[in-house]
């Protein structure tokens, strides 16, 4: 017979094991300055990371724990945010103004999150002011760990491709205008990498191509829409791509021509070098607005004479419902693995019972004669403390009032008021947000801390009727979703994350004059179970500066 006194000696190295076996860490030191840069050929004060722009990539796997120490040499507070990672249990790294206070000038903060069970493409931008507008934007990998196979055979290389429109204005200008009250004019170009280059340009055969292929293998392109205001479409000279992943999900691997990447969105393909030892050129092209703005980017074989690439381009498609139409293609691979240890298919999310249903329309009108955005008739407003402190140290009602704006939009969406908008979210409620667009433009909205599934998007009112055309068996997971003008999307998830969760608008002049809100998710057992408490050394702001700390979580 075991004396269980012997079991328990046994178990308990086992134990300590465990609790000391973390994953891996990799560290970065970052250093964020102002720097002189020439994208579309006119100098201009540009936000550099370790001199660099765009921003260094980050390489990471799942589960790894990514801690990046951010110095500010700015002469304005910054802070960075990391798109789509979901800061599991963690929003006190997210990075945006509500849940942190920003890094002062000449000082620094070291942000610590884990890519927890997530797999995919991601970027990281800066969430302050309008500074987006001048860099310090990046791309954010995380790889599928080796013991969980991906859908597809190992590329030869793995790219990044970071596109986004431009304006040739350095960000204090941009927004002085938008604080007058106006908006901002059409961006001035389209840049691939950092960089704008138009067709037949005299040094196309000399200069060194973007990216480089072997002929006849596959190889792996990341193509993040960084910009600030416009969908683009993306395609590749005499080369299809395959679309293997989007905004962290696996999807099934269709091919197409070309693809419309909206503000915020990243799409990974597979593109196989079997055409001619050439240069091609790589196009990103503004989509539904009546001006054209174009870059090229070129892609070179290995061993290619030193020539030009063709002058003729692939078209571009025309109309927004051609876009609607490739959003319709879009599944989720429900026979891959994903970076958490079940299946994805093994999330029958199309089973689970609705329990509150959030309409959120986007307008815009001026309030005292100045432009402003609006969520429900209510333009954000940024407070000086961050509402996640707020919450935590126990003066929220110091700081905001919960839910200024209903689950459905008021009649009059001309009427807009400025407010701090919070909606309080019940942990673990299986939720329905339906997006509304009643404007001609199109729209693209982010949610932090979250993936959901979207299942609808189709054009004119929504209503409860509109559910059965949901998809509710393999829409993609993911976080960031576009609403095409006067249409509406639809999106279901699980708010089984506790925090407080940006949901904004991914255009920068629509964020920054109040498009946007944010969703407080507490859980009732304030345990560690569910979220983590405020990490030691974590600044202070507002009205929370000098108040004694509140006692952590326990488990």
């Amino acid at each position: 017979m075991v004396h269980a006194a012997s079991l328990i000696l046994a178990v308990v190295p086992l134990l300590l094991v465990a609790a000391w076996a973390e994953d891996p860490y990799i560290f970065f030191t970052w250093n964020v300055t102002y720097g002189t840069i020439s994208p579309l050929g006119k100098p201009q004060q540009g936000i550099l990371i370790n001199g660099q722009f765009p921003g260094p990539n980050i390489n990471s796997t799942t589960n790894n724990n990514v801690v990046v120490n951010v110095f500010n040499n700015l002469d304005e507070p910054f802070l960075l945010t990391w798109n789509g990672i979901q800061q599991r249990k963690n929003s006190w790294m997210d990075g945006m103004p509500g849940t942190n206070c920003p890094i002062p000038p000449g000082k620094n903060f070291t942000y610590h999150f884990q890519v927890k069970d997530q797999i995919g493409s991601y970027f990281y931008y800066p969430s302050t002011s309008v500074h987006r507008a001048s860099g310090g934007f990046g791309g954010l990998r995380v790889n599928s760990r080796l013991l969980i196979p991906v859908p597809y055979s190992d590329p030869q290389d793995d790219y990044t491709v970071l596109i986004g429109d431009w304006y040739n204005m350095e960000h204090k200008s941009l927004q002085r205008i938008l604080d007058s009250g106006r908006p901002l004019t059409r961006p001035h170009g389209v840049l691939i990498n950092g960089e704008s280059h138009q067709v037949g340009e005299k040094d196309d055969a000399t200069r060194k191509p973007v990216f480089t292929m072997k002929a006849g293998k596959t190889y792996h392109y990341r193509i993040c829409n960084v910009g600030l205001k416009n969908t683009l479409n993306f395609r590749i000279q005499g080369h299809p791509m395959k679309l293997v992943e989007m905004d962290g999900s696996h999807t099934m691997q269709n091919v197409y021509e070309s693809l419309d990447i909206h503000v915020g969105q990243c799409y990974s393909v597979l593109v196989t070098a079997n055409q001619p030892l050439k240069r091609y050129y790589m196009v990103a092209s503004s989509r539904f607005t009546k001006y054209n703005l174009t870059s090229v980017g070129m892609i070179g074989y290995e061993g290619a004479p030193a020539e030009a690439p063709s002058t003729l381009l692939p078209p571009s498609p025309v109309g927004w419902a051609w876009s609607l139409n490739q959003f319709r293609s879009f599944r989720w691979n429900l026979t891959a693995s994903a970076a958490r240890p079940n299946p994805q298919g093994s999330y029958h999310y199309g089973g689970i019972n609705i329990t509150r249903t959030i309409k959120i329309a986007n307008t815009a009108s001026f309030v005292n004669g100045k432009l402003r955005y609006a969520v429900n008739g209510v333009s954000f407003v940024e407070p000086t403390t961050p509402m996640k402190l707020a919450e935590y140290y126990g003066v929220a009602d110091k700081v905001f009032k919960y839910d200024v704006i209903g689950d459905v939009p008021p009649v009059n969406e001309k009427t807009i008021k400025l407010d701090t908008i919070v909606v309080n979210g019940t942990f673990r409620d299986f939720i329905e947000i339906v997006f509304e667009n009643h404007e001609k433009g199109v729209q693209s909205w982010h949610l932090d801390g979250y993936s959901f599934f979207a299942v609808g998007m189709e054009t004119g009112e929504w209503t409860p009727a509109s559910r059965k055309n949901y998809n509710l068996l393999d829409a993609v997971s993911r976080h960031t979703i576009q609403v095409y003008p006067k249409s509406w999307s639809a999106i279901l998830l699980t708010i089984d994350n506790a925090g407080l969760w940006s949901v904004r608008s991914n255009a920068l002049q629509r964020r920054y004059l109040g498009q946007q809100l944010y969703l407080s998710v507490l859980s009732p057992a304030r345990s560690l179970r569910d979220e983590y408490s405020l990490p030691d050394l974590t600044p202070t702001c507002g009205v929370v500066e000098g108040l004694p700390l509140p006692p952590p979580y326990t488990i």
